[in-house]
């Protein structure tokens, strides 16, 4: 890999900024002046030190991050803070994808990476990964509805397409009722209620395939992929 597009991908600044900071002498590899910013090194193994700071990398990254009520899903919005406001460095160098959306007033557990098979793995309808949510809804979920989700019914997906949405578990007392699910369509679990007639007024998601929720809101840890599939 080239310098420039590390330290780039990084976010150290754009190509011209590190070619500059690179005939300053400000860029050490390996203790040595990198006075030319296309040079080859490996990432791995070479050691980069930017201004007296060394660079820290990682091929793949894996965050569970535990997303409060009131963020967006997203890196930047004019209106509504990101759930990226909370991840510090050296995390916040990277880009890193969610695996898994929450809306805005929804919280629990995401999975925040720079592997990208993960994120589809994890997302898409094929891979079957479970989430498991916990939602209060606006009255005492009656039996016979209960009943109905477990079974499955058809909605619509974001972009009109019907498909069966359907709960693996269900475990339920008075307005407390905890789902499982294995896709994570647009608003699915809100949509699954609001079908039967209830509003959800709190989301919380709780598990994702093996990994469980332990952090506090506004936390996060890194985790490997074992952490999260079954072996």
């Amino acid at each position: 890999m080239r310098l420039d597009k590390l330290l780039s991908n990084l976010k150290y600044g754009s190509r011209k900024t590190i070619k500059m900071m690179a005939k300053k002498g400000e860029i050490l590899v390996n203790g040595i002046p990198a006075y030319s910013s296309d040079i080859k090194i490996d990432p791995n193994y070479d050691k980069i030190i930017v201004n007296g700071h060394e660079v820290f990398y990682k091929e793949n990254i894996i965050l569970a991050f535990n997303k409060p009520s009131g963020y967006l899903s997203s890196h930047e919005d004019e209106l509504y803070p990101s759930l990226f406001n909370w991840i510090e460095a050296p995390y916040n160098q990277f880009d890193l994808k969610i695996a898994g959306r929450l809306d805005y007033d929804s919280e629990g557990l995401m999975i925040l990476t720079t592997n990208g098979k993960l994120v589809h793995q994890i997302t898409h309808p094929n891979g079957h990964v479970q989430k498991v949510y916990e939602v209060i809804l606006d009255k005492a979920l009656e039996q016979k509805d209960a009943h109905k989700l477990l079974k499955g019914f058809n909605l619509l997906d974001g972009k009109g397409e019907p498909y069966e949405a359907k709960a693996l578990n269900l475990t339920y007392d008075q307005n407390l009722a905890t789902i499982t699910i294995d896709e994570g369509k647009f608003h699915q679990v809100k949509n699954m209620f609001s079908k039967l007639g209830y509003q959800v007024l709190k989301l919380k998601r709780v598990q994702i395939g093996k990994l469980m929720l332990d952090l506090a809101p506004g936390a996060y840890k890194e985790i490997e992929i074992s952490d999260i599939f079954e072996r």
